[in-house]
């Protein structure tokens, strides 16, 4: 058994200052010691699949220089070379939730090469009692990393143990751009008290009213999405804004319109661009952050609405683009007819949340200063999208490079 203190402060000499996940007995020393420790980053999310996106996001953040790296390096610019590390980033889970992280597992950490040090506890181990519910997935778990061809050990227990283990996924993250696993046995870790007052999320802003001005113009009469993204292209400067496009169509027509390399279109892992842009808008304070998202996304992963309403910092936007739609995959109809989204961003917490039919609305809405929290917005689009709509030359890897080469790193920033 190990002190959560030895392998978080290793853990933090190689780079690992943010963490995101589900609880779990296991995990609890973990959550608790990071929690107060100011200068580590805690953030508690609605499900397994969120901590991945929401860690990738500090990932894609790119190189961090501390204070005292710049000082050391005798440079304030925003340069990297030596002085400058990679983010690196923690996601929790049990292994009862793996499942939920499947899809930005396979399709956003994968494809885009985007590394993470995954600690999974391993509830339902062969040969050790536990609760029903974990009888199937205990004996699984290691096949199930196994298939998503994510490298994974067992969680060290000896505090020798610990820094080995650290530079073996340290190494695999650098080498392939991948996930490490960490497997976790009940008892691994000692207990770790939480002290009176603290807490997972800091005070918040007072919750704000939603603010709905749709017209009521007939579907058909509604702009297209390609007239939104125009104007999302118009008035997101290069230099300073980041545009994280849903997966489908929503990216495929921005990259038609101009592919510029602030732009990230994702593909695949379904509901996950607005924890991506979380983590990143986090880890990147000095930039913009505008998560396009779609209507059947948003309904998929409505848990990202109260994690970004608790935790969502001035620098991110949330745009959903609402067509009523699965338009890329076939074109049936969601259910977000029947939703207030701006009602539900209002309800979660954003500091602002405006429902419109106009275009020009969300030009001005882009435009707008920040406040104290996150923005959401949603456009109500018609359906379709322009024929032989091309896919994107580049490869998802040289969009992620692109853009984290763009921007480079932060000064100052953890």
């Amino acid at each position: 058994m190990i002190e959560a203190r030895d392998f978080v402060g290793a853990a933090r000499e190689r780079g690992f200052e943010w963490y995101a996940g589900v609880p779990c007995s296991y995990l609890t020393p973990f959550i608790n010691y990071v929690l107060q420790d100011p200068s580590l980053r805690y953030v508690s999310m609605a499900n397994e699949g969120d901590a991945v996106a929401l860690i990738a996001g500090v990932t894609l953040a790119g190189a961090a220089r501390t204070a005292g790296e710049r000082k050391q390096s005798g440079s304030e610019g925003n340069v990297g070379g030596a002085s400058a590390r990679p983010r690196r980033g923690i996601a929790m889970m049990q292994n009862s939730g793996l499942g939920n992280a499947v899809s930005p597992l396979t399709s956003l950490t994968w494809t885009f090469r985007l590394p993470q040090l995954l600690v999974v506890t391993w509830r339902g181990q062969p040969g050790v009692a536990d609760e029903l519910q974990h009888a199937l997935m205990g004996p699984i778990t290691p096949a199930m990393l196994d298939s998503m061809e994510i490298r994974w050990e067992l969680f060290p227990t000896e505090t020798d143990a610990i820094g080995p283990a650290l530079d073996r996924a340290t190494a695999h993250m650098n080498e392939t751009g991948l996930p490490y696993a960490l497997l976790m046995k009940k008892d691994s870790v000692a207990a770790y008290p939480l002290k009176p007052g603290a807490s997972v999320i800091g005070e918040k802003w007072p919750h704000s009213a939603a603010v709905l001005k749709a017209r009521g113009v007939s579907p058909a009469a509604r702009p297209s999405r390609q007239d939104a993204l125009r104007h999302v292209v118009a008035h997101t400067p290069t230099a300073s804004t980041v545009v994280l496009a849903s997966t489908g169509f929503c990216g495929r027509e921005l990259y038609a319109i101009d592919d510029r390399p602030n732009h990230l279109y994702m593909v695949g892992s379904m509901g996950c661009v607005v924890p991506l842009a979380l983590g990143l808008a986090l880890a990147r304070p000095d930039l913009r952050v505008v998560a396009l998202d779609g209507d059947g996304a948003a309904l998929m992963r409505m848990g990202a609405f109260a994690t970004v309403g608790a935790y969502g910092p001035p620098n991110l936007r949330h745009l959903l683009l609402d067509n009523g739609a699965h338009d890329s995959t076939g074109g049936q109809a969601t259910v977000s007819a029947h939703v207030s989204f701006a009602q539900v961003a209002a309800a979660c917490g954003y500091a602002s949340s405006l429902e419109s039919d106009d275009v020009g609305q969300i030009a001005a809405w882009l435009e707008e200063p920040a406040l104290d929290g996150p923005r959401f917005a949603r456009l109500l689009t018609r359906t379709g999208t322009p024929g032989n709509l091309a896919r994107p030359s580049v490869t998802p890897v040289d969009v992620k490079t692109r853009l984290m080469q763009h921007f480079g790193p932060a000064t100052g920033v953890r």
